[in-house]
């Protein structure tokens, strides 16, 4: 393939052709015939448009991205266009909470390249957070591309199987396993490249509505970058379950890994793996800040009874999950001495 136009009839050409000319933007890179001229090829913006002459106008509507332009203009042939920033920021809802628990029960959609996603967050509080367990049941080479997302903040944890992901400037690609976990920084490019069998990820994104777009100029890997580097003030982050150390958690009998997500993220979020201490813990109760904007907790292993202060004992059992609300208090009780919790928070 050559080239690409986008074709605009039309019965006012010199009109058209003269406000593209001088009001937007564009170049022509070819007319003819010379004489009288009909058919125009110009371009700008990332496009080419073929105009022709035509005694049955076709007029045409193009979202053109540019930071170079702003509003729509019809040209007087009918044709409209529309010019939209190409660097745009999402939309952060506001926050509505509300105590939601969710149960493994084997209903999944499919997603972006093939993936298995189930909803643990259905009701988004409000469109604020959206959280999923990423299943590829099959595994092997994964359909994926560069790509980047515009979010606030998305981490994504491995609860099971391995993965083999590429980051713009972390070097060569890499192997996460069980209890692994990355911070991808807003608008870091990456790819997932291939997964084991029953691969099984957990990631918690804010906002839950928010743009994946491919990067097709930027092939990865793509080298080492600085180590400091920040994408919208935050650090990229890798962290290993091998070898991690345990202090305690925010509750009396529990231990926790943390994963360096708070740092990297100057408090903005916090990721965490809390366990029983010593594999036994007795009753523990906790209130959740007044200023917490996000708290979920997902049992990675084990089972454990997590008891609202105003509701009924449920059983957290392998892929179940809660996310509470500010100024909730609870009591988690009854935790096997293999039960594993992630934390997630926000802040940190």
């Amino acid at each position: 393939m050559r080239d690409v136009h986008v074709v605009v009839l039309t019965d006012r050409f010199a009109d058209d052709l003269t406000a593209l000319l001088d009001h937007d933007g564009f170049r022509v890179d070819a007319i003819f015939p010379a004489d009288a001229p009909s058919t125009a090829i110009v371009s700008a913006h990332g496009v080419r448009l073929r105009l022709e002459t035509s005694a049955t106008p076709a007029p045409v509507t193009l979202h053109l991205l540019t930071d170079d332009h702003t509003g729509a203009t019809t040209l007087p042939g009918g044709s409209t266009l529309e010019f939209r920033p190409f660097t745009t920021a999402y939309e952060l809802p506001t926050n509505t909470p509300s105590l939601v628990v969710v149960h493994d029960d084997g209903e999944v959609g499919v997603g972006r390249a093939g993936m298995r996603y189930r909803d643990l967050l259905p009701d988004r509080w409000g469109g604020r957070f959206v959280a999923s367990h990423i299943s590829i049941p099959d595994g092997g080479p994964v359909p994926d591309y560069v790509h980047f997302h515009k979010v606030r903040f998305q981490m994504i944890f491995v609860k099971s199987g391995w993965v083999r992901l590429v980051y713009e400037d972390q070097g060569d690609p890499f192997v996460m396993v069980a209890g692994d976990c990355v911070l991808q920084p807003p608008e870091i490019r990456h790819r997932v490249l291939e997964a084991s069998p029953g691969l099984e990820v957990i990631e918690v994104g804010c906002p839950a509505l928010h743009e994946t777009i491919a990067d097709w100029g930027l092939p990865l890997p793509n080298g080492t970058g600085a180590a400091d580097r920040q994408w919208d003030g935050q650090r990229f982050v890798r962290h290993a379950a091998a070898g991690s150390a345990h202090r305690p958690w925010s509750l009396a009998g529990w231990e926790h890994r943390d994963t360096g997500i708070g740092d990297a993220t100057a408090g903005l979020a916090g990721v965490r793996v809390a366990r029983p201490t010593g594999g036994a813990a007795p009753p523990a109760t906790r209130t959740v800040g007044a200023a917490q904007e996000f708290l979920m907790l997902v049992t990675l292993a084990g089972s454990v009874t997590f008891t609202p202060e105003t509701g009924d004992p449920v059983a957290l059992v392998g892929g179940s999950s809660v996310a509470i609300p500010h100024s909730t208090t609870f009591t988690l009780a009854d935790a096997t001495a293999d039960c594993e919790l992630l934390e997630i928070a926000l802040p940190a």
